[in-house]
Parts: structure tokens; C-alpha cells; sequence
């Protein structure tokens, strides 16, 4: 630099780059509609006949909306089975014993619809053989119901049925245990023995579960 010379004017900051565009929201409106779609296309055509394409024109939307959503059909028919399990829920009718076989009564009429037991079933059996199947289908489905139990343990103990459990992971077992008891009752009896399960059978199984054996001996 040459002496009295002022010194050169520092250059401007580049200008910020702009915020990256948030992408195109998610429509509950198009999730609901290719969900429906799902299982009305397992009840007509099977697992099998099932695919992608089927269910884009079923539900009015492109198949890139699909795979931009699910990788794809195993995916796709799990949560279309899992929102139909997410309208349970446990009504509050008293008592625990009520209440257990209120939601009985519900997943019984629940299983009954052609459109779960069809895609429940097709899931099932798919999953055989498929360990990230079975994986999708525990957090997507089985998870997610054992709220259930929760809040109904919950609520029976603050009605003084049930004591509290201190031991977290004993509770934790105890809930699982309960689940697995009810589901696996109501799924075989409708579903593998093809049995109603009406009022009467509700109460006998839920008296079964609450009191034990004793309870139902005439």
C-alpha cells in the first residue's frame, strides 16, 4: 500500500442466502382417502392382487404420493389397519369390570368389519416371514392399543380397584400380560374359531380375567 493512500473499501457481505421453502404440507385429507382405499381394494382384490397403482386410482391421487408417504404395500396396508384400531376406546362405565367388557364388546364389532378383518389378517400372514413386517405391525398396532390397559388400570386403581404398583417394571409386564390376555382372546374366538362374541361372552371372560376361575363355576 502506497503511503497516504486510504485503504481499500472492504467489500460488501454477500446477501443471505434465503430460508429454505418448507415443503409441501401433508394432507390428512389424501391419508384418509388412500387408507380407505387400501382396505377396500384387500376386501375386493386380496394381498395378493394388491397393489400401489390399485389404490392411487381408488383414492384419486398419484402413485408418487403413495411412495412419497410408504415404501411400500406391507407399509401402506399396516397403517391403513392401524387407524381402524385407533377408534377404540375405553369407556368409562363404573367399574372395572365394565369397563373391560365394554371395550371387549367394541373390538369384537371392530373385528367383525370386513375391511379389518381382512387386512388384519392379510398382514398377519404376510408377516410370517417378513421380522420388519412384524416390527411395523407391534409399534404401528400392538403399541399403540396398550394404552388401553394403561388407562384403565389407572382408572380402576383410583377407584380403589387395583392397587398401585411400584415396581415399574413388574407394571410394565402386568400391562403386557393383560393385552396380550384380551387380544388374544377376542382375535381367536372371531376371527380363528369364527365365534360371536356377544354380551353374555363378554361378561363370562371379563368375570374370568378380574376374579379368576372361581368366578365363573356355577
Amino acid at each position: 500500500m502506497v503511503a497516504g493512500m486510504p485503504p481499500p473499501a472492504t467489500p460488501p457481505p454477500p446477501p443471505a442466502s434465503p430460508p429454505p421453502r418448507a415443503g409441501r404440507p401433508r394432507s390428512t385429507t389424501a391419508d384418509a382417502a388412500i387408507l380407505e382405499a387400501t382396505r377396500d381394494a384387500l376386501v375386493e382384490l386380496g394381498w395378493s392382487k394388491l397393489t400401489l397403482g390399485d389404490v392411487a386410482i381408488r383414492a384419486g391421487v398419484a402413485k408418487t404420493t403413495l411412495y412419497r408417504r410408504w415404501a411400500g404395500k406391507n407399509e401402506l396396508v399396516v397403517d391403513a389397519v392401524a387407524v381402524l384400531f385407533d377408534e377404540l376406546e375405553l369407556p368409562d362405565r363404573g367399574s372395572l369390570l365394565a369397563d373391560v367388557e365394554g371395550v371387549v364388546l367394541q373390538f369384537a364389532a371392530l373385528l367383525e368389519r370386513p375391511e379389518t378383518k381382512t387386512a388384519l389378517m392379510a398382514v398377519v400372514a404376510e408377516s410370517t416371514g417378513d421380522e420388519p413386517l412384524r416390527q411395523r405391525i407391534r409399534t404401528a398396532i400392538v403399541d399403540r392399543q396398550k394404552r388401553l390397559v394403561l388407562i384403565g388400570r389407572e382408572r380402576a386403581q383410583a377407584r380403589g380397584e387395583l392397587p398401585y404398583e411400584e415396581d415399574s417394571e413388574a407394571a410394565a409386564r402386568n400391562a403386557d400380560l393383560i393385552f396380550d390376555v384380551i387380544a388374544g382372546a377376542v382375535v381367536h374366538r372371531t376371527l380363528v374359531s369364527c365365534e360371536p362374541i356377544d354380551e353374555a361372552w363378554a361378561h363370562s371372560f371379563t368375570l374370568l380375567l378380574v376374579s379368576g376361575l372361581g368366578s365363573i363355576q356355577e
